[in-house]
């Protein structure tokens, strides 16, 4: 619906329709609550608006795990992608993931239509201007126009609206995308309540007509042979799949980017805020590695229909006939024609720092952030503040005990943690090497670890419910069953072993013992067991067990450190307690500790500037003020009425 005047209430508004936002929405509205998902154009529901693709290394985890609390990131790809691959696949389980190539149109298209046909969520066409908040709580959400929605919770998810401004070589725009308008208003209003705002930058590359590109000049990419679904709901991906292509620039590129380095908008000063580290633009790259003589190209088609291919690895802020020059020199693109050119964009964002681990700011009750007004960059890392967000609106609606995920049971716990507790100077963009516990958090598991806590929330309804328990029944059975076989060398044992295991058996062992051996393979013990593997297990739940097994010895000391941190976890702080009283504490730890308010030793500790020796003195105070809570909150025994031989004495005669 578009609406432009009149009021009307919602328990959950959720500003911004990208993929933060339809996260955010669909979580609120699934748990219960009436929402209203405010957006400037709803033709661009889940627009991906750069790489058409989701997942990748560490970001595939967050997929699977947005997906295990109920969320619809993984349902989406699974339904849109056009190619499938699992990364890293020749090294541990820590650190493969998925990624899918999309059909950028259809998966927007997906994503509309969830949206639009969920119950208690209502889709507005409009622009927000203002926010109500009367006595530091939300009070409203102001559109363009009169328009008024009353709520008591907002979840704001502007993307690179906020303030938005398009750079292409010397030109410079207002816009939050190309062609699309920014959220200027929204920015005032954000400013007026005090928040620490800064400002970032992202850019993304040209596109070129598919018919121009002549990929028989180029390495072939294609998908893998049976492709590994996100979404624990998805049983198999059966769709053909699209070859990508690998190209490289050359010698000539990086000369005419070097001849043109002052006409880029980064290098010109028009742009002065920061750019994502890990993703950087090609002007960039040629300044940075000199000594490099060429760079990778990615050519990847933005649908099976669409008439534009994205030029991943080629970013860049150049003028347009630059670019074009520029493009026409790269093998396989020397007949190639610009669709769109390339540019930078920047933005507002607010330091992550003024929100609690709830992703609600400190400073204003009912007010959540999420996506890159948190300082991320990235779909994923977007998506997953914005469940999070969207989660812990609606159960803060309803009166509920927030979700807040610890590092060592989610990379979204990691991603929420370092952002509220660490801020960013730069678009943050998650890696597996952020996770201390990573060999806990692979791909596998996380319905495991995540399922449970997105069904008390209400995200995971009875059937799939039932369907995660026979799956955790099967896993631990599996597990059982090679970890209590008992295989004695004797018979045909050792000829079997020899053939299907390619070792000599010699002693009596497990199946789990023999996982812990390098020349074992899971495949091969299945087919050593035979029969008595159970037919119902599938691939992705004997690979779980297969790889918690192996490395076991360093998951176990993984473990230990996770009970440790939760231990750490349950010495909580109270929100009001004094952090200047503490003698020896510097200025800057009283300072950071006093805003952040961190609630135990352990966030406390992942405080940048918080050292080991003041955190020792803060458990040593916190522990001096429990005692002292304790003498007080005694009930002080009665006084006794003092009796001696005299009180009890008749009084003398007069």
């Amino acid at each position: 619906m578009s609406m432009s005047q009149g009021t009307q209430r919602f328990e959950v508004v959720v500003v911004g329709a990208g993929h933060a936002g339809c996260e955010a929405a669909l979580a609120a509205a699934r748990i219960g609550c009436a929402t209203a998902l405010v957006t400037l154009d709803r033709n661009a529901v889940a627009r991906m608006s750069c790489n058409p693709a989701i997942g990748g290394l560490a970001k595939g985890h967050l997929v699977r795990e947005i997906d295990a609390l109920g969320g619809e990131m993984g349902r989406a790809i699974d339904a849109t992608g056009i190619q499938f691959r699992l990364l890293n696949t020749s090294r541990g389980p820590a650190v493969r993931a998925p990624r899918a190539q999309a059909d950028k149109d259809a998966y927007a298209r997906h994503m509309a239509g969830v949206v639009q046909n969920t119950a208690n969520l209502t889709l507005i066409e409009g622009e927000v201007i203002d926010l109500i908040v009367e006595e530091e709580v939300l009070r409203a959400v102001m559109l363009a126009g009169g328009g008024r929605l009353d709520t008591t919770c907002a979840v704001v998810t502007s993307g690179t609206f906020l303030g938005g401004r398009i750079h292409i070589g010397d030109s410079s725009s207002p816009g939050g995308r190309i062609h699309e308008k920014p959220s200027n208003g929204l920015a005032r209003a954000l400013a007026a309540l005090n928040l620490p705002l800064g400002r970032l930058k992202t850019g993304t590359p040209p596109r070129i007509t598919r018919q121009s590109v002549r990929f028989d000049r180029m390495e072939p990419q294609p998908g893998d042979r049976n492709p590994v679904p996100f979404s624990f709901e998805t049983e198999t991906i059966d769709r053909p799949q699209v070859d990508c292509h690998i190209t490289y620039t050359n010698g000539l590129v990086h000369d005419l980017i070097r001849l043109n380095l002052c006409r880029s908008s980064v290098y010109s000063g028009a742009i002065r805020s920061v750019g994502p580290r890990y993703c950087p633009s090609i002007e960039d790259k040629i300044v940075r590695f000199a000594d490099r003589d060429r760079h990778q190209i990615f050519v990847e088609p933005e649908g099976v229909d669409h008439p534009w291919i994205y030029l991943n690895g080629l970013s860049t802020s150049l003028p347009e006939e630059v670019q074009r020059a520029m493009v026409r020199l790269i093998p396989g693109l020397e007949e190639a024609e610009v669709a769109r050119p390339g540019y930078a964009v920047e933005y507002d964002f607010v330091q992550p720092t003024a929100c609690a681990h709830t992703l609600e700011t400190r400073a204003t009750k009912g007010l959540f952030l999420a996506g890159q007004i948190n300082g991320t960059t990235g779909y994923e890392e977007a998506a997953a503040l914005g469940l999070l967000a969207g989660i812990n609106a609606a159960l803060r609606v309803q009166q509920r005990d927030p979700l807040i995920l610890s590092r060592s049971e989610a990379y979204i716990g990691v991603l929420i943690d370092d952002l509220v507790l660490k801020g960013t100077v730069e678009p943050y963009r998650m890696f597996t090497s952020r996770a201390e516990y990573r060999l806990l958090l692979d791909i596998d598991s996380a319905d495991l670890r995540l399922t449970r806590h997105g069904h008390r929330a209400g995200l995971i309804p009875a059937a799939r419910f039932e369907r995660f328990l026979r799956r955790e029944r099967r896993v631990h059975a599996y597990r059982k069953l090679l970890e209590e076989t008992d295989i004695t060398p004797r018979g045909d044992v050792v000829e079997r072993g020899r053939e299907l295991l390619g070792i000599t058996l010699s002693r009596a062992t497990t199946p789990a013992a023999l996982l812990r051996r390098g020349d074992v393979s899971g495949g091969s013990i299945d087919r050593f067991l035979g029969d008595v593997v159970p037919p119902e297990t599938t691939a992705r739940e004997r690979r779980a067990v297969v790889d918690r097994l192996r490395y076991g010895g360093y998951i176990e000391r993984q473990e230990r450190d996770r009970v440790r941190l939760e231990r750490e976890e349950e010495r909580t702080i109270p929100d009001d307690f004094d952090y200047a009283a503490i003698p020896g504490l510097s200025r800057e730890v009283i300072e950071k500790l006093s805003a952040l308010r961190p609630a135990s030793i352990a966030r406390a500790g992942r405080i940048s500037g918080v050292t080991p020796a003041a955190l020792s003195l803060l458990v040593i105070y916190l522990e001096k003020a429990r005692r002292q809570r304790v003498i007080s909150d005694t009930p002080a025994e009665p006084r006794r009425r003092r009796t001696d031989s005299r009180c009890n004495e008749a009084p003398a005669a007069p």
